[in-house]
């Protein structure tokens, strides 16, 4: 059973859902209809998705309060990220990206040794289905521009400022040279 609910964020209210094996979705609710989501993690999971909580909702509503307080850096949830193999792909750099840091859609597409595919890393990290936790909001522009996220530029922002705020580190640290 998929389980979902609402939690409160000082950027409004979000949608989480999960199995009891793992987070599979945190979106910000504002203005979004999420019945095709519902729907695609119900055929992707094969099961019911139905209002409620389960531990892994629990520990998640716990963690990003610590996140949001600045108390956390890293989440340590199980997360269900079913996807083709770039996304997947996609989504364990995002993983990579160190908390307080970001990265450019071309320095994530060099990291897939795939720089022509800017644009399929973009498309990939909108699909990420589990906001914050897998952190595309750490993917900016080559310019440095805020560019492309699901929650909205304003929340991008707050979010990159408050872990910077907490961090300490370089927003432009260049993650994947050596």
């Amino acid at each position: 059973m998929i389980k979902t609910t609402t939690i409160g964020t000082p950027l409004g209210e979000m949608i989480a859902a999960a199995t009891p094996e793992g987070i599979c979705l945190l979106e910000f609710a504002e203005g979004k209809d999420l019945s095709a989501d519902y729907k695609e993690l119900s055929e992707l999971l094969g099961s019911e998705v139905r209002k409620g909580w389960n531990w892994n909702l629990w520990k998640l509503r716990r963690q990003l309060k610590e996140y949001f307080r600045g108390k956390r850096k890293e989440f340590s949830l199980p997360l269900i990220t079913k996807g083709t193999g770039f996304q997947e792909d996609c989504w364990n750099v995002l993983k990579r990206i160190p908390y307080g840091s970001t990265i450019s859609y071309q320095k994530q597409a060099e990291s897939l040794n795939n720089p022509e595919a800017v644009r399929a890393v973009a498309q990939s990290n909108s699909s990420n289905r589990i906001a914050i936790v897998i952190p595309c909001h750490r993917v900016i522009g080559s310019d440095g521009s805020l560019v492309g996220y699901g929650g909205g530029l304003k929340r991008k922002k707050w979010l990159i400022d408050h872990e910077k705020k907490y961090s300490g580190q370089a927003v432009d640290q260049d993650l994947f040279s050596n």
